[in-house]
């Protein structure tokens, strides 16, 4: 059996599904309404936003020119592409959310160690992500109503007064949008999307009219050396590979509803390789402009909507990137433990309820304060960051190579002793025997500042090490698979 073949169940008595691994949210999809426009737009939701432009604007700033931004992350969003489809194969072939993907490789009850990885690092980003667009809706409301830098001058818990009212309606709105269900996720994100498109293709028409119709795409303000540039230019990949490998190991969330394939390719192919590359060309040619505009390299585009001298124009634009960034956020934070948490008291937590936990959450946490604190963002969601390239590790070579794509479904929600995916107590060994040495090795890599010449690699290292340990110790079972 190829694993392009459709999945028959091998279980020749039907076994009702064990209550405690199952809920309509997480037993596999019945309504396939996702089309290729949709994944497309996911992409785009995700990618279209003030981090993502900074990124690239920054890589301008560290030596790169603009080609070389454009071929280095080209590359790298062909990889994420690559990744992008296995996973979503596995999520549309199956139809089950990533938590119950996981039980494939970790056991029935063992899942919930990389589903709950995957969801605090997505809750903690869910709340930050919210700031940022709170923000960039603080600038526009001091921009069209002067009168509310008084509300400025008071703070309570790190935050000002008109800090609390932005972020608290982005809070409510995202939260009215995410308690409906999928449904809802999917109908937003077609309109965030290409929300942004208007604002960026407008400023860089702008900045390049400023210019006098000439930018410059092989000169860099901070020119470095040969080999610094190849430096940069490999670690421009890493860090690409790394921002991304959060949605990659949960994409099965999303390709679970595509109706076949084919949707999924089609899809991830003109988000990824052509859309989010072109975004990022577009973010370097703007910032490139405001060199030649204003003598230094703007990297944060609600700076330069500033600088148009428009009232209105400043408060579109950032009432746009709000809007991007709540895009971003509901596809790339509240998804993935909104399933996560469901995975964990299925009887009790489902999707919906789930979102409404990881909402609360990400209020509780104050993430204006996470975010001003570079230890916390450095080191705990770096490191928890560091993680997911070795599972993403484990899961592939698991799916594709130990067990080549014979998985049977039903038997996913089966925790009886002696199960298929029960394993030894309803958790894989071997996975934790490659999981934790690999997941080590990755934090250190990220973290510990000897190794900074490598920690942009460290979720591509992670990955190959927890995949290849991986390997090693499922050798037999791999053989077997094969008679």
């Amino acid at each position: 059996m190829s694993v392009a073949e459709p999945v028959h169940s091998k279980t020749t008595t039907p076994v009702p599904p064990d209550p405690r691994l199952t809920n309509e949210d997480l037993a596999p999809a019945h309504e396939r309404k996702w089309k290729v426009y949709d994944l497309f737009a996911l992409w785009m939701s995700d990618v279209h936003n003030l981090g993502n432009y900074t990124f690239a604007a920054g890589l301008l700033v560290l030596g790169l020119n603009a080609w070389q931004v454009f071929t280095s992350l080209l590359i790298g969003f062909v990889l994420i592409y690559i990744g992008c489809n296995a996973m979503g194969r596995i999520g549309q072939r199956h139809g089950v959310p990533f938590p119950v993907v996981s039980r494939i490789s970790f056991g029935v009850w063992g899942a919930n160690i990389p589903a709950l990885i995957r969801a605090v690092i997505a809750i903690m980003w869910y709340g930050i992500q919210t700031y940022l667009a709170s923000v960039a809706v603080n600038v526009m409301m001091l921009a069209a109503f002067p009168a509310t830098k008084s509300w400025t001058e008071h703070s309570f818990l790190g935050l000002h007064a008109l800090g609390w009212a932005s972020f608290l309606t982005l809070w409510l709105i995202q939260s009215l949008i995410i308690t409906r269900g999928m449904e809802s996720v999917r109908k937003f994100q077609d309109f965030c999307g290409p929300a942004i498109w208007v604002v960026m293709l407008a400023l860089a028409i702008w900045v390049w009219a400023k210019a006098g119709w000439t930018i410059s795409l092989t000169s860099t303000p901070h020119p470095v050396s040969t080999g610094e540039q190849f430096r940069q230019w490999f670690g421009a990949i890493g860090l690409i590979l790394a921002t991304y490998g959060t949605l990659m190991l949960n994409f099965c969330d999303f390709s679970r509803f595509a109706p076949d394939y084919r949707t999924v390719r089609r899809g991830n192919f003109w988000g990824l390789p052509i859309n989010s590359t072109a975004f990022i060309v577009l973010s370097v040619v703007v910032t490139a402009g405001s060199v030649e505009v204003f003598g230094e390299a703007i990297t944060d585009p609600a700076l330069l909507v500033a600088k148009i001298g428009n009232t209105w124009v400043l408060v579109f634009g950032a009432l746009t990137f709000a809007v991007a960034t709540m895009g971003v956020n509901i596809v790339a934070n509240f998804v993935s433990p909104a399933y996560d948490l469901a995975n964990v008291w299925p009887q009790k937590i489902t999707f919906k309820v789930g979102g409404a936990i990881s909402t609360v959450l990400a209020l509780l946490v104050t993430p204006w304060n996470l975010y001003s604190n570079p230890d916390v963002v450095n080191y705990f969601l770096g490191g928890l960051g560091a993680f997911l390239g070795p599972l993403f590790g484990i899961l592939m070579l698991d799916y594709f190579w130990v067990k080549r794509g014979r998985v049977d479904t039903e038997a996913l929600f089966d925790a009886r002793p002696g199960s298929r995916y029960y394993y030894r107590h309803g958790v894989n060994p071997k996975a934790l025997a490659a999981f934790v040495p690999s997941a080590a090795l990755a934090v250190v890599l990220a973290l510990v500042p000897y190794f900074d010449s490598v920690a942009a690699y460290s979720w591509f290292i992670g990955t190959a090490v927890g995949a290849g340990l991986y390997g090693v110790v499922c050798r037999r079972e791999r053989a077997e698979a094969l008679l």
